[in-house]
Order: structure tokens, then sequence, then C-alpha cells
């Protein structure tokens, strides 16, 4: 018999109040059941995008090295623009909800077949055997244009889903919060409702609503609740509704363990991705050193033709002077031989050698990223003073001024700490101004910085070289770390490599460099170093 019949006064108001208190629930569980599902596609959004410039890339790589190697089967790998265009379309799908979004996917996916063109275009060459100029200048930045533009409207993308997710999540938070506040809320109502009516429903539903209150609070402690009360009374349907709650409760619980769940498994994928990236880096390096290696011997035979060549201009020289030929002839066979094959020669010798430094150079930078490191505490301050002592003749030609301030120990391999604070204390000595007294400090930042980027990373000490040379203009500040790239040529000799080494020894301890500069003023040179073994 329904409670309704039995004591419809009595509880025809509870009644009303705890219908209103359930829809207020349902409601709640339903924006919380929307919140979650936002912040999941936030998430999954986020994941994509971050994974599909590494595919890129890739391509960018493998289309580069098919134009040094002359080889078109490098940029036979169509499955991977299929990936990647199967990655822009799932992308564009997650964003169809947000206009601005699905845009920059249609833009970055714009990018991605214009530049699919461009390499089709240097395979098609390559086939046929057509001049790489052309497709050399378009791929002769640090990346072909529109991969530049599409890694700038992916980083437009990845902004823009991070502040989205953070939005949702804190969305998700609120209705969270707001639910159990209502939950609660709802059960102490309850409570309260059926415990003014309890006096007069003691005897025949006492132990029922017992059960129902215990219930109640199980589900307030998020406990599991018991088989749901039989009957078809108002309190065994409010013990369902109760069952049901718990229920929804329970699988929100299960979808955020198996979101949890998927998240370590991206983050174990993306590990995976970082050491493919490393292994294909130790593969280029391996690939720059042979080919250079290689190119030593064409180098070594037209520079011992030149001197054959300069052997026989000499003897044919002298072959005309005792031949006592006409004024005409012998000054015209002598204008021919004293100017034009001289300097071409020349030219020639010149750009052996040329070539000879270009090879050298790139075999150190392969060297670099091959050589097995001795890691061990390193006495910065001990380092410093064997690269000074080792430049002290330059120091004092130049009548430079090198302060060296308490310098901190940290963790790597000494001989590779000393080439790098020696390559920066030549680099500053090289580019000092010569209009004043040159100055230059070497030092530490105070305290120890976290790594932000890793969250396993070890705690690292930031050092410096500071100068008051010739400084560094503005638009060159993004090129000053790449190999072959020289500034103020007319000041100071060298390869151009200089920098890059310290940026490849530096990142290979876990650290990294930087400059700050203004033109005419100085140039700081920042190097972050680990305090302790890193962990892997």
């Amino acid at each position: 018999m329904k409670l309704f019949t039995k004591g419809l006064l009595l509880i025809a108001l509870p009644s009303a109040i705890e219908l209103a208190l359930l829809g207020v629930v349902f409601d709640m569980q339903a924006q919380t059941t929307r919140a979650v599902e936002r912040s999941s596609d936030s998430k999954q959004v986020l994941y994509q995008a971050t994974a599909l410039e590494n595919p890129v890339l890739r391509q960018v790589a493998r289309v580069r090295t098919g134009i040094v190697a002359g080889d078109a089967s490098f940029m036979d790998r169509h499955a991977a623009w299929v990936d990647i265009g199967d990655r822009l379309a799932r992308l564009e799908t997650a964003v169809a909800d947000t206009p601005e979004q699905a845009a920059r996917v249609q833009r970055m996916r714009e990018e991605v077949d214009s530049y699919r063109q461009q390499a089709l275009s240097v395979a098609q060459s390559l086939r046929t055997g057509a001049t790489m100029k052309p497709f050399v200048t378009l791929e002769g930045g640090e990346l072909p244009a529109q991969v530049m533009r599409f890694r700038a409207q992916l980083k437009e993308f990845i902004d823009e889903a991070s502040r989205l997710e953070v939005e949702r999540n804190a969305t998700l938070a609120k209705t969270r919060q707001r639910q159990q506040w209502t939950l609660a809320g709802a059960v102490i109502a309850s409570m309260l409702l059926w415990a003014g009516t309890a006096f007069g429903f003691a005897r025949s539903i006492g132990r029922r609503l017992d059960v129902l209150a215990e219930n109640a609070q199980r589900l307030a402690s998020g406990k599991p609740l018991p088989t749901p009360l039989s009957g078809n009374d108002e309190i065994a349907a409010l013990d369902s509704a109760l069952n049901r709650t718990s229920a929804l409760l329970r699988e929100a619980d299960e979808k955020q363990a198996a979101l949890k769940t998927s998240l370590q498994m991206r983050a174990e994928e993306l590990a995976g991705v970082n050491e493919t990236l490393r292994q294909e880096t130790q593969d280029n390096e391996m690939f720059i050193y042979s080919v250079s290696h290689d190119l030593r011997s064409p180098l070594v035979n037209m520079q011992g033709f030149s001197k054959e060549l300069q052997v026989s201009c000499d003897e044919l020289r002298a072959t005309i002077d005792d031949a006592h030929l006409p004024d005409v002839e012998h000054r015209r066979l002598a204008h021919v031989l004293d100017g034009d094959v001289q300097e071409s020669l020349r030219y020639v010798r010149s750009s052996v050698t040329r070539a000879a430094a270009i090879i050298e150079a790139l075999l150190r930078i392969s060297r670099v990223g091959r050589l097995e490191y001795q890691w061990q505490r390193v006495s910065v301050g001990r380092a410093v003073a064997r690269a000074v002592d080792a430049l002290q003749k330059r120091i004092d030609e130049r009548k430079v001024v090198v302060v060296v301030r308490d310098l901190p120990s940290a963790w790597g391999d000494p001989s590779a700490i000393e080439q790098v604070f020696s390559q920066l204390l030549s680099n500053a000595i090289n580019f000092l101004d010569p209009s004043r007294p040159g100055r230059i400090e070497v030092g530490a930042l105070d305290g120890l910085q976290p790594d932000t980027t890793q969250a396993s990373a070890p705690r690292t000490r930031t050092y410096f070289v500071r100068d008051n040379g010739l400084g560094i203009p503005a638009a060159y500040m993004s090129k000053v770390f790449r190999a072959f790239q020289r500034l103020h040529g007319d000041v100071a000799q060298g390869d151009g490599i200089g920098l890059a080494l310290v940026r490849r020894t530096v990142e290979r301890h876990g650290g990294r460099v930087w400059v700050e500069s203004a033109e005419g003023a100085g140039s700081t040179f920042f190097v972050t170093l680990p305090d302790q073994p890193m962990r892997y």
C-alpha cells in the first residue's frame, strides 16, 4: 500500500520537496556528466594536436635528406602523408563545434598539402635529374616556409586548446563541487523532512527509514549501497533513486580512472617518440660523419691536382721564356698563364681549403654527439681557470680584464664543461669593441633552479659569461646557435660552429644555453648545468 494512502496529510509536503531535491540532484548529475565529457574531449584534442608536429618534421627531415643524398627514395613515404592527413581529419572532427579551431586545422591542412606538393616536386626532380637549386633555396632555412606557418598555426591551436582545457577543467571542478553540496544538501534535507514525519510512521516504516538514512550516509561518504529496498512505496522509490545516483557516481569515477590510464599511456607513447627522435638524431650524426669522411678524399685529390697544375704552369712559363717568341705572342701567353690561370688556381685552392674547413666542422659537430662522457662532480671554477690560462696570450694581446666570480660545482664531463666555457670566453674575446677597454665577467646566478620542462629532471645551476663587446643585432638573435652562422666576419675569423657545439654539449648535459644582448653594449651568454646526476 502506498504511503500516500496511509498518511496523505503528513507526507504530502515533504514528498513534494523531496521530488524537487531529486530533480536538482539529477540535473547536477547531468551537468557533471556533460562537464566530464567536455573535459575528456579537450584532453583528447590537446593530445592529438601535440602529436601532430613530429610526423611533419620527420617528413621535412626526409625531404632534406633526399636532397642532400640525391635519392628520391627518402621521400617515398606516402603512408606518412596519409597518416598526417588522417590526424588532421580527426582533429578537425574533434573541434567541429569550435569554428575558430576548425579554421586553424583547415589552414594547417593547406600548409601541409602545399609542402607535400613541394616534396613531390623534389622527388620528381631527383628522379629526372633536374637541378635542385630552387628546392635547396626553399629548404635552406631552419624549416620550409609552409612548415613554419604550419607550426605557427599549430601553436595557436594548442594555446587555444590548452585554454579551453583549463576552462573546462575549472568548470568540471566547480560542477562537481556543486554536485557534492547539492547531494549533501539533498541527503540532509531528506533526513530532516522525513524525521519530521517519523513519529506518525514510526511503527510501520521505522526500519525502512533507518535503512534509507543509512544508504544516504553511505552515498554521501562514497561507499557502495546494498540491494535496493523492496516494495512500491515512496521510500523504495527514493532508495532506488539513491542507488541510481550511486551508480552514476561510480560510472563517473570509472571514467576518470580510465582517462587517467589513457593519459599515462599517451605519456608512455610520447616517451617512445622522444626515444625515436633521439635515435634519428644519432643516425643523422653518423650520416654526417660518414659523408664528411668520404668527402675528404676528393678534396685531397683536388689539392694535389692543383699543385700539379701549378708545377705544369711554371714549366710552361719557363718553356715560353726559352722559346724567344715574338713580343706580342709572348705577352699574350704570359698574360694567360700569369693572370687567368693563376687566378683560377688560387680560386680552386681557396675553395678546397674552405670545403675542407666545412667538412672538419661537420666532423666536429658529429663527434660531439657521439662522445662518451665521464659523468662526475665537476669544479666549474677550476674548469674556467684552465680555459682562461689557455687563452691568456690572446687576453694579454687584447688587454682584456677577465673577472671570475665564485662558481659552484656542477654534474657533468670535466673536459666538455671546460670546452663550453673556453668557447664562450674565446667568442667574447673575438668580438670585443676595439674602441673601449675590454671586460669579461664569468659568474653564476644565486640558488638552484628547478627544470620545469621535465617532471623528473634534476635541479640546475645557471652560469653566465658577460662581455662589453660589439653585441648582437636583434634580427640575428635567432641564428646565434646555428652552425655556420657568422656575425662580424670582418672582425674575427672562424668556421661558425663554436656556439653550435656549445649548445649541443650543454643539451647533452640536460641543460640549455641562451643569450641576451644589445648591439653596441655587449652580450651575456647563460648556461644551465645539472647539480646532480640525471635520471633516465
